[in-house]
């Protein structure tokens, strides 16, 4: 049975009612977790990325009304740092970043812990029987899950050599990470329906992959991507309620993304 994210919550009793309002939400039960790089002047950019990112101070000082006043402009690709990509990054007509339903973007979550297979082969891809595995021991994937893929890729963040592989800029960076192979993207995406599929590395595809197979049956199916998170050792297998909010770009195939993660305490 496929729960809505209300009924979710309300049978897991983050919510205490089906008329609860915002005073009856115990976060107290609850860890926040930020699965969240910050971006800064070493922010992870893909190797063909225009640019970076950039804080440009525009204001900074007491004002000549007598109190302190700060400002900034920055300036990013969409594709770097923590971001989310949009089914529109891999599909024409598909949704952009700001038509993404909320739904797929606060759901429960899942942990696929693939570091022994990632640490013996940085070229790893995920595979439909490690889903199954995962399925044997901790039980079946519902539909409207997030399903986080941890390589342990994160530990290298921000040395772009060690986290990509190549730190050469442009085409000819070869690129060597852990990702998600086609069987286990389909068996996912397509028969157990999930909402996004994240993981702590540049890509859902792998580093040297020249097709992006992985992005394109996610886009086909409306199935945004969660890229470059972190601390997902402090998640659960399951049990969290993730939170991944993008900036709500029109027309943009994906942008920057706060990712938290609500784990429950005890």
């Amino acid at each position: 049975m496929k729960w809505s994210v209300l009924g979710w919550l309300l049978l897991s009793g983050l919510l205490g009612s089906p008329c609860a309002d915002a005073q009856d939400i115990d976060l107290s039960r609850y860890r926040l977790v930020d699965l969240t790089h910050s971006y800064n002047a070493e922010t992870v950019y893909w190797p063909t990325a225009p640019s970076t990112f950039t804080r440009t101070r525009d204001a900074w000082g007491e004002t000549p009304g007598g109190y302190f006043y700060s400002s900034f402009s920055f300036c990013t690709p969409e594709h770097g740092g923590t971001h989310l990509d949009a089914p529109l990054h891999f599909a024409a007509n598909a949704r952009a970043t700001a038509d993404i339903p909320l739904e797929q973007l606060v759901a429960p979550a899942i942990v696929l812990d693939v570091q022994p297979q990632a640490t013996r082969d940085r070229n790893y891809r995920v595979t439909a029987a490690d889903v199954e595995a995962f399925e044997r021991t901790h039980g079946p994937i519902a539909p409207g899950t997030i399903v986080i893929v941890r390589t342990g890729w994160s530990r290298f963040w921000p040395n772009a050599r060690e986290y990509l592989g190549d730190d050469r800029k442009g085409a000819d960076a070869r690129l060597s990470f852990p990702g998600v192979g086609e069987d286990a993207a389909r068996l996912l995406i397509e028969q157990r329906r999930v909402a996004v599929l994240g993981i702590d590395t540049a890509s859902i595809d792998y580093g040297p992959s020249t097709d992006f197979i992985a992005h394109r049956i996610g886009a086909a199916r409306g199935v945004p991507n969660l890229e470059n998170l972190a601390n997902l050792d402090k998640l659960p297998v399951r049990g969290a309620i993730v939170i991944a909010l993008p900036i709500k770009i029109d027309g943009g195939s994906g942008g920057p993304v706060r990712v938290i993660a609500l784990v429950p305490r005890g």
